[in-house]
């Protein structure tokens, strides 16, 4: 019909999107462009990063046994199967952590955050997306737990930061998932919370329609920043002006430091287990 009229419609092109890739823009145009266009090698393995990936899988495998064998025995146990060792300063240091990460997932799975009731989680490592008028947001959620007729956001956390209620309250990425899990399971989904293991902390956030019309905005912003930087490179535009470095404390740890001469300066790269807790 359009055509007929002499008009062209050209659908607005959505720009797709995840929690990490909005968080990497806002922190640094540079490390986006080195990170996700121009995907330059990255630097070496943290150690806290890789404790977090083991517990991560441990989990992920737990929730896949059957309902009679999730015992804490049972969740150590796939903590020795996923060890990795990567970024740990000598093997001392990786038997101190392995033991410290069985007993973090033991004790969580003999926990009610944990599950220990014996429920049925909606989803583990579930894949979700949500398209508006302008992104599509996806990403995966570490756990989708049924509340009633709720669908709650549970993300693990295994660092030595202590958290609170304002991290959950402050996180786009589970607002987000939030949203995308309302769409992708067409189920309510308002409560977002941050299980972090080596406390057995947990610590909630219950968003409303205003709140999450806000995670949503705000992505849908950052989202046309980036793309248009994208778009003005692919035309042949200058990338250190469309991409700047936005330095801080955090370029010390920055996967592509060794490519930013700016991050290098900034910030001294510490040990590769320096992250862990004492």
């Amino acid at each position: 019909m359009d055509g007929q009229l002499g008009f062209d419609f050209v659908a607005p092109r959505l720009v797709k999107v995840t929690p990490a890739r909005l968080g990497t823009w806002r922190d640094c145009p540079r490390r986006y462009r080195l990170g996700y266009l121009d995907r330059t090698s990255r630097g070496g393995a943290w150690a806290s990063s890789t404790l977090g990936a083991v517990v991560h899988l441990a989990l992920r495998a737990f929730y896949a046994l059957p309902a009679d064998r999730r015992t804490p025995d049972a969740a150590a146990a796939l903590v020795d199967r996923n060890w990795n060792g990567e970024g740990f300063r000598d093997l001392t240091q990786q038997r101190e952590y392995r033991e410290r990460a069985r007993g973090w997932v033991a004790a969580y799975v003999a926990d009610p955050a944990g599950l220990a009731d014996g429920s049925e989680p909606l989803g583990v490592e579930q894949w979700v997306s949500v398209s508006t008028e302008r992104i599509v947001a996806e990403g995966r959620v570490d756990r989708i737990d049924a509340r009633g007729r709720e669908a709650v956001i549970v993300d693990y956390k295994t660092g030595r930061r202590h958290l609170s209620a304002a991290d959950a309250r402050d996180s786009e990425a589970l607002a987000l998932y939030a949203v995308a899990t309302s769409r992708t399971l067409r189920k309510p989904s308002t409560r977002v919370e941050l299980h972090h293991l080596p406390t057995g902390e947990v610590h909630a956030f219950e968003h409303d329609a205003s709140t999450l019309r806000a995670a949503v905005h705000r992505a849908e912003e950052t989202a046309t920043e980036l793309a248009d930087a994208s778009d003005a490179l692919a035309d042949g535009g200058d990338p250190e002006a469309l991409f700047p470095p936005r330095t801080s404390p955090g370029c010390g740890t920055c996967g592509v430091r060794r490519h930013c001469p700016e991050g290098r300066a900034a910030a001294p790269e510490p040990a590769s287990w320096e992250g862990l807790a004492p």
